[in-house]
């Protein structure tokens, strides 16, 4: 069980040395025994800029409309990294991770979970109550989980943070049952722990915000994972010119398998090249999936007059976009960006493994490899260097 089940009380637990030690009988209330936290292996970051250690941490039980996940799969995905370089402002520690896949292990009192149960976590749950959900848009819900979440503690007794509110990067996570959607059984947990993220946020740039249509043009900048979904996307969606643009060459081979018609390297003769590609116009949409003043200013240049940038990468608060307001007057040009796919993860998630089940979603490309836990620190520094499109953590 790799140490994620709860210990029984008055039993034992295995140490980190392999040894037993003995562990206390839960307390009680009257009749009613009150569940032992769960002592569990994770990925922790104690600050911004420091080493990345597996440690053992101590999650709450199961409450009431929660449950207990062990987890099979974890992306690796670059919003974790965001955390760790100080991108994103968090609290440490910090357990990382929020793109997985698990199995219900354990559910909390009035939860409708099954035991068994394979699921895809959900980073931003829906409170299905404030005006954005009311009218149709959760993935603007006013109750967005912030980017970390104080839960459960240290082994050395220090309070702990989840990033997400999941802290996927570990053996198991507690959350509400909001926060786990059910998939069907058996699908390959490293394709299944990225309909979470990376796949829901490129798919429902294309289906949901950009809306592309057969016979549009795309660019996509920038190739991790979730701009090589946006690229497998728009080949679904049927666009006919599908260009691939990043500063790897070796990106290429992964562009050209996940859907692009072309790859560009991202240099001073980009524009050109684009242009030269779409009879002189610019592509109908361009999707920038790094997040930077930079890419963004460059994936407007690529678009034609009256075209659409869909701003998918999340950035740094004080990375301005400078765009003169004659450019903006003449181009017609709308900007805008897609916030989690534009999507309804309850709804589109179960189509997704549907598809990924029947064999009409091949995610294949977008897993470059795949690490144990105690390798997920090497994964971080492959996904700093630029290395691949996703990996992922298995802990089967």
């Amino acid at each position: 069980m790799s140490g994620t089940e709860p210990v029984p009380a008055g039993g034992t637990e295995t140490s980190p040395a392999g040894g037993r030690e003995p562990v206390p009988a839960a307390p009680t209330v009257g009749a009613e025994p009150v569940a032992a936290p769960v002592t569990v292996r994770a990925l922790v970051a104690r600050g911004v800029g420091a080493e990345l250690r597996i440690e053992r941490v101590r999650l709450p039980a199961p409450g009431p409309g929660e449950v207990r996940v062990t987890i099979r799969a974890a992306g690796v995905c670059h919003s974790d990294l965001s955390m760790v370089n100080g991108t994103i402002a968090a609290r440490f520690p910090l357990v990382l991770g929020h793109e997985a896949t698990g199995v219900v292990a354990e559910a909390g009192p009035g939860s409708r979970l099954r035991v068994g149960t394979e699921v895809v976590l959900n980073w931003a749950p829906a409170c299905r109550a404030c005006w954005w959900c009311r009218r149709g848009e959760p993935w603007l819900c006013a109750d967005t989980t912030a980017p970390t979440v104080p839960r459960g503690e240290t082994d050395d007794g220090v309070p702990l943070n989840l990033t997400l509110g999941l802290g996927a990067l570990a053996e198991a996570v507690v959350v509400p049952e909001t926060a786990v959607i059910p998939i069907p059984a058996g699908l390959p947990p490293e394709q299944a722990a990225l309909l979470g993220c990376a796949v829901l946020t490129g798919v429902g740039a294309v289906r949901n915000t950009a809306r592309v249509a057969p016979g549009e043009t795309v660019a996509v900048v920038g190739l991790g994972g979730v701009g090589l979904a946006v690229l497998s996307a728009a080949r679904r969606a049927g666009a006919t010119t599908i260009l691939a643009v990043d500063v790897a060459e070796a990106k290429r081979d992964l562009a050209l398998a996940a859907g692009a018609t072309d790859f560009l390297l991202s240099d001073d003769r980009l524009s050109k090249e684009v242009r030269a590609r779409t009879e002189g116009r610019g592509v109908d949409h361009a999707f920038e999936c790094v997040g930077r003043a930079t890419t963004i200013r460059a994936a407007w240049r690529l678009t034609r007059r009256g075209g659409t940038v869909t701003v998918v990468g999340m950035g740094a608060k004080d990375d301005m976009v400078s765009l003169g307001a004659l450019d903006i007057f003449h181009s017609a040009r709308t900007l805008r960006s897609s916030v989690y796919g534009s999507s309804d993860p309850d709804r589109e998630v179960p189509v997704l493994a549907a598809e990924l089940a029947g064999g009409a979603l091949d995610l294949g490309v977008l897993v470059s490899g795949t690490v144990p836990l105690d390798e997920a620190p090497v994964a971080f520094d492959r996904l700093a260097r630029g290395e691949g499109a996703r990996w992922v953590v298995t802990l089967d």
